[in-house]
C-alpha cells in the first residue's frame, strides 16, 4: 500500500468512533466503535475487509485509554499503522478561540478541556481521546477539527442573542452552532453538482439525524444556524425539544422540579421521544407507527416536519441569492416520507417533489429530488461525509 491514511477518532464521554481513512478518495479501509466505557459491558468493535470484529475491553485504567492502545496494537496487525501519517480528531466546542482545524499541541489540549463548561458531555471527552492518542502515537502529528468553526464567519446579527450584553462579554453566551463539518462537506457536493463555484452558491442546509440542524450558507460561508449555544436550541430531534420558550424553564422550577429533571426532559425525554408519547426517538420507528394508526407517531412526524419546513423558509431572509436546499444526515440522507413532506409544506416558494428522485436518492445516494421554477432552485440528497471533512483539513495542515 502506497497510500497516505489519516486515523480519524471521535471521543465521545462514554464511546470512542474510530475509522482509517485513504486520504486520497475519502474510503474507510477500517472503522470501529468502543462503547459503554466504564460499565461491565464496555466492547470494541471495528470491521475490515467486510468482516466485522469485536471484543471486550476490560481493566481499571481509563477504557479511552485501552481502546487507543489496542487500535494502536489493531492497526499495526492490519499492516495499516506505517502508513497513516496524521490523526484527525472531531472537537464538538471551540468556542471563539478555534475558528479553525489546528495542529494539537498541549496548549490546544487545555485549551479544548477550558471550553468544557460550553458542551460539558462533549469537550472532555475529546481531550481524553486526544491525550490517550497522543501517548499511542507519539511521533504523528494530530489535529483538531471543531464542529463549531465552520459558523465562525456568522455575522453579529445572527450570533448575537436579545440579552444583557455582559452575558456574551462575560460567559460567551452566543449562537455557536455546530454540526459544521457536515454543513461544509455537503454544500461544497453540492455547488459541484449543480456546477457552479462554492463561492457564488448559496444554501440552506438540512442535516437530519437524531441531533438536527439547519444552516444558511452564502456564498460558502455559513451565515446562521438553529442550534445555538447548545446543541438544545433549534429544530425538534430524536429526543432534543429544540427551540421552546425559556420560560417553560422556571416554571418546573417553580412547580418543584429539579435542574436535573428539567435539563433531561428536555435533553433525553422530548423530540420524537416525547411528542410520540414516549414511543421511540427514532424516526423509522415513528414512520412504521403512523403507517399502523399510532396518533403520537403520527403528530411527531407533522411537528417534526413543520419545523424543519418553517426553518428553511425563514433562512431564505439570510441569503443574498439561493440555489437551493440540500438534505443529509440519518434522516434527511434516507427517509422519503419526510423530505416529501417538507417539500409539500414549501410549495408557497414553488418546490414540487420528484417522486423518482426522491425514491433514488437514498441508502447513499445523491440526487436532485424536487425544485422550484419560481426561485430557480432544487431541492437534493448529498450523503455527507464528515470524516473525509477531518482527513481533508489534517491533511492541509500536514502539506503546508
Amino acid at each position: 500500500m502506497s497510500n497516505s491514511f489519516v486515523l480519524v477518532i471521535n471521543s465521545g464521554s462514554s464511546s470512542l468512533k474510530f475509522a482509517v481513512i485513504d486520504s486520497a478518495n475519502g474510503e474507510a479501509v477500517l472503522s470501529g466503535l468502543g462503547e459503554c466505557f466504564g460499565l461491565p459491558e464496555s466492547r470494541m468493535s471495528w470491521k475490515f475487509n467486510g468482516e466485522k470484529t469485536e471484543i471486550a475491553i476490560e481493566g481499571d485504567d481509563s477504557h479511552h485509554k485501552i481502546a487507543i492502545s489496542k487500535l494502536v496494537g489493531l492497526t499495526e496487525e492490519l499492516g495499516l499503522q506505517e502508513n497513516i501519517v496524521a490523526v484527525g480528531h472531531r472537537i464538538v466546542h471551540g468556542g471563539e478561540k478555534f475558528t479553525k482545524t489546528v495542529r494539537i499541541n498541549e496548549e490546544v489540549t487545555a485549551e479544548i478541556e477550558k471550553l468544557a463548561d460550553l458542551a460539558p458531555l462533549h469537550n472532555p471527552a475529546g481531550a481524553i481521546g486526544i491525550r490517550a492518542a497522543m501517548e499511542a502515537f507519539p511521533s504523528l502529528p494530530q489535529f483538531a477539527v471543531f464542529d463549531t468553526a465552520f459558523h465562525q464567519t456568522m455575522p453579529e446579527r445572527a450570533y448575537t442573542g436579545a440579552i444583557a450584553k455582559e452575558l456574551y462579554t462575560d460567559y460567551g453566551i452566543r449562537r455557536y452552532g455546530f454540526h459544521g463539518t457536515s454543513h461544509y462537506f455537503v454544500s461544497r457536493e453540492a455547488a459541484k453538482m449543480i456546477n457552479k463555484p462554492i463561492e457564488n452558491s448559496s444554501f440552506i442546509s438540512v442535516h437530519l439525524g437524531n441531533g438536527a440542524s439547519v444552516c444558511a450558507i452564502n456564498k460558502g460561508d455559513s451565515v446562521d444556524t438553529s442550534m445555538g449555544f447548545t446543541p438544545l436550541s433549534g429544530l425538534m430531534m430524536g429526543t432534543r425539544c429544540g427551540d421552546l420558550d425559556p420560560g417553560i424553564i422556571e416554571y418546573l422550577l417553580k412547580k418543584g422540579w429539579s435542574q436535573d429533571k428539567v435539563f433531561t426532559a428536555l435533553n433525553k425525554e422530548s423530540g420524537f421521544l416525547g411528542v410520540s408519547g414516549g414511543l421511540t426517538s427514532d424516526a423509522r420507528g415513528i414512520l412504521e407507527a403512523m403507517e399502523q394508526g399510532h396518533e403520537g407517531a403520527k403528530l411527531a412526524f407533522q411537528v417534526f416536519t413543520y419545523r424543519v419546513s418553517k426553518y428553511i423558509a425563514s433562512y431564505l431572509a439570510a441569503l443574498d441569492s439561493f440555489d437551493g436546499i440540500i438534505f443529509t444526515g440519518g434522516i434527511g440522507e434516507n427517509s422519503m416520507p419526510i423530505r416529501s413532506q417538507i417539500l409539500s409544506n414549501l410549495k408557497l416558494l414553488g418546490f414540487k417533489e420528484d417522486v423518482k428522485g426522491n425514491e433514488d436518492a437514498r441508502f447513499g445516494n445523491a440526487g436532485i429530488i424536487g425544485n422550484s421554477e419560481m426561485l430557480d432552485a432544487v431541492a437534493m440528497v448529498i450523503p455527507t461525509n464528515e470524516e473525509y471533512v477531518i482527513v481533508q483539513q489534517s491533511m492541509a495542515l500536514l502539506n503546508n
